[in-house]
């Protein structure tokens, strides 16, 4: 892995990912409710629901096969599940596909590396852009501020391949962006990144968040979660063991016992 030269610079204001994120009560964007998915008569996902507000950061946390990974299949329209039902916006999406959910305005980042290694920065903006029905003028311009808004006008002409851990998880990021989500889902985004890089992809996060972005995250690094949610649902086979903050989440006997361990501190 390259590493990193640089951190990445995002001019919030007073920024500290010391303590936990505060709740936050806004309206609701999304929510899921009742969700069941099955495979070979093995239940994956059992009962599950939640809700996302508007400029809210969900985390969605468990352990390895709690039906994470599932969840978010089923809520971006990758899968369809065997019950249950979405809402977004006010309205039913349960039937829509996956790019119907897109043009509404949901995107979703997997777990898996998705970048063109072969080509450039902005070339794996611009085969996205080149998708949408805008005009080239416009093209042009929402490339060049995604390169600004993200710092990635320096690495532009570099190709993916030659990217650290972390730069390409920036551009896996900026990518997800380019169709303008309110509600983007990531899922492990701190995987196989340095530590610098995982405080840049914080940065993003909180950055979209001020910009009215809501974001449920998935990651096994609870502590890296928790600095920036502004609450969490823990999960465990396939069912939701409990939803709060973080203090509500920590002062848990079950989820000491069954996720986080007695030892764990923030």
């Amino acid at each position: 892995m390259t590493k990193s030269t640089s951190s990445l610079q995002i001019n919030i204001a007073d920024i500290s990912f010391k303590k936990p994120a505060a709740p936050i009560k806004t309206p609701i964007l999304f929510e899921a409710k009742n969700l069941k998915k099955s495979y070979r008569n093995k239940i994956v996902v059992h009962d599950i629901s939640l809700q996302v507000g508007v400029g809210e950061v969900v985390g969605l946390l468990g352990p390895n096969g709690a039906g994470k990974t599932t969840a978010f299949y089923l809520i971006t329209g990758l899968i369809n599940p065997d019950r249950g039902q979405f809402f977004f916006k006010g309205q039913e999406i349960s039937h829509l596909l996956i790019h119907q959910r897109a043009k509404m305005g949901m995107g979703y980042l997997s777990q898996e590396p998705s970048v063109f290694r072969q080509l450039t920065v902005e070339e794996n903006l611009l085969c996205i852009l080149e998708t949408l029905p805008i005009k080239a003028q416009e093209r042009t311009n929402r490339l060049k501020n995604l390169l600004e808004e993200l710092h990635l006008t320096p690495l532009a002409k570099k190709k993916a391949l030659t990217l650290s851990g972390g730069e390409r998880r920036r551009l896996e990021i900026t990518r997800a962006l380019i169709t303008q989500p309110c509600f983007l889902l990531l899922d492990e985004p701190f995987a196989n990144i340095d530590p610098i890089a995982v405080h840049d992809v914080k940065l993003m996060i909180r950055h979209l968040q001020n910009k009215g972005i809501s974001i449920l995250i998935t990651d096994h690094n609870a502590r890296e979660i928790f600095s920036i949610v502004n609450r969490s649902y823990l999960i465990q086979e396939g069912r939701v063991l409990l939803s709060g903050t973080v203090d509500d989440l920590l002062k848990n006997k079950e989820a000491r016992t069954n996720y986080f361990g007695e030892h764990f501190k923030l």
